[in-house]
This record gives C-alpha cells, sequence and structure tokens, in this order.
C-alpha cells in the first residue's frame, strides 16, 4: 500500500517537465508587467531633450565666444559672426634627432609629450634618406600630437598660463612668428615647463614646436585674436 501511495504521489517525467516551463513561463510573463521607464515631457507635451553631461565646456572656449569674438567683430569691422578668425587646431611636434642612432629614445618622448597633451602622439618618420645625417627613409625622428576641440582649448590654457610663465627669464614671446596665412609657431626649448612632467624621471631635455593655426586671413587678424585669448606678446 505505501509503494502505491509513492506511485501516486510521483508525477510522470512529461508532466514534471510541463510543470517547469509553466514556472518558466510565469517568469517571463512577470517580466513583461515591468513598466518602461517614465519620459520627461515639456509643458507642450512633447518629449523633453536628455540633459547635458555634467562635464563644461573648456574654459578658454568660454572666454572666445563670450569676449574675444564680439571684440573681433567690433574691431574689424565684421557683421557676420562666422567670419570671425577663429583656432582650428594645435599641432606639437617633437622631434627626437638621436633616435636615428638608438630606436628606443622614441618611448620616452612619446610618453612624455602624450602626458603634457593629454592625447597619444603619432611618431613621425623620414619621408627620404639624407646620408649626411645618416637618415634612411621610413626611419623614426620624432612624435607628433594634433588637438582639436575641448583637448585643443584646455591645452592653450595650460600653455599660456602656466607653462610659458615658468619659463627662465620669460618676457613674453615673439610677434613675427606667423607666417603670413594666420598661422603661429611657438618653439619650446624644454619640456620641464609643463608641470605634468616630472623632473626625477626625465633623462634628457627634449624641445618641441607648438604650431596653432587659425582661420584668419592676415597676420594682423591671428595676432588679435592670440592676444584677446591671453597669448603674452613680447612688447616692441
Amino acid at each position: 500500500m505505501a509503494d502505491e501511495k509513492e506511485k501516486k504521489e510521483k508525477k510522470p517525467p512529461q508532466q514534471q517537465a510541463k510543470g517547469d516551463k509553466a514556472a518558466k513561463g510565469d517568469g517571463k510573463a512577470k517580466g513583461k508587467d515591468k513598466k518602461a521607464p517614465e519620459v520627461e515631457l515639456t509643458a507642450d507635451g512633447k518629449p523633453a531633450r536628455p540633459k547635458a553631461s555634467s562635464r563644461g565646456t573648456a574654459r578658454l572656449r568660454d572666454r572666445f565666444e563670450k569676449e574675444v569674438r564680439p571684440a573681433l567683430m567690433k574691431e574689424f569691422d565684421l557683421k557676420n559672426p562666422m567670419a570671425v578668425p577663429t583656432i582650428v587646431k594645435v599641432v606639437v611636434n617633437m622631434g627626437v634627432g638621436e633616435a636615428t642612432q638608438n630606436a628606443k629614445l622614441i618611448d620616452p618622448a612619446a610618453n612624455e609629450l602624450g602626458q603634457i597633451t593629454g592625447q597619444k602622439p603619432v611618431v613621425t618618420k623620414a619621408k627620404k634618406s639624407i646620408a649626411a645625417f645618416k637618415v634612411r627613409e621610413g626611419m623614426p625622428i620624432g612624435v607628433m600630437v594634433t588637438l582639436r576641440g575641448d583637448r585643443m582649448y584646455e591645452f592653450l590654457d595650460r600653455l599660456i598660463n602656466v607653462a610659458l610663465p615658468r619659463v627662465r627669464d620669460f618676457r613674453g614671446v615673439s610677434t613675427k612668428s606667423f607666417d603670413g596665412r594666420g598661422n603661429y609657431t611657438l618653439g619650446l626649448k624644454d619640456q620641464l615647463i609643463f608641470p605634468e612632467i616630472d623632473y626625477a624621471k626625465v633623462e634628457k631635455q627634449k624641445g618641441m614646436n607648438v604650431t596653432i593655426v587659425t582661420t584668419a586671413k592676415s597676420d594682423d587678424q591671428a595676432r588679435s585674436l592670440l592676444r584677446g585669448m591671453g597669448m603674452p606678446f613680447r612688447a616692441a
């Protein structure tokens, strides 16, 4: 009698599988009952735009939009705000001439330039062979970074307000380093003027060129643009 009761209590495997599927189905059904996230609506009943990220724009960009652009429009009598000269990009180039003898010198140079600019640099290679300098085509000879957008403005902010004042006997940058088409090139002899570089880890001083590319049609417009951005030009 006890064996017959146990047989009745036990379900056949087919019924048990059906029971398991039903249980899984209940779980799915419960998942479907979950409400979709509510969408914020405006006063007109339209979906609101997503909120901007907490990170604000670069300080130098705000200065350009609020102070420099109106001043340049007034100075050069420009009616269209889009005609005002702006900074397009900043190119930072660090040449490593000794890399022709020891290619391992490229790695610390790239690391330091990456710390300074906040962007991974590109290794530049020789375009042609020069026997006098023992340079062969395709040999790595330097590193370069091209900055745009907020990262460009942040680098210029650090360069103008932090790095240049740390140059020994600094009296301002030259006003004659324009190329005639509104672009300005600045030469730096030492990377230690940037606070991102640890003095104890530097093996050798390395210079670099900073080229500021603008949409200015003349050197006068570019000079006024950079002066408005805070570039400390040398007194004439």
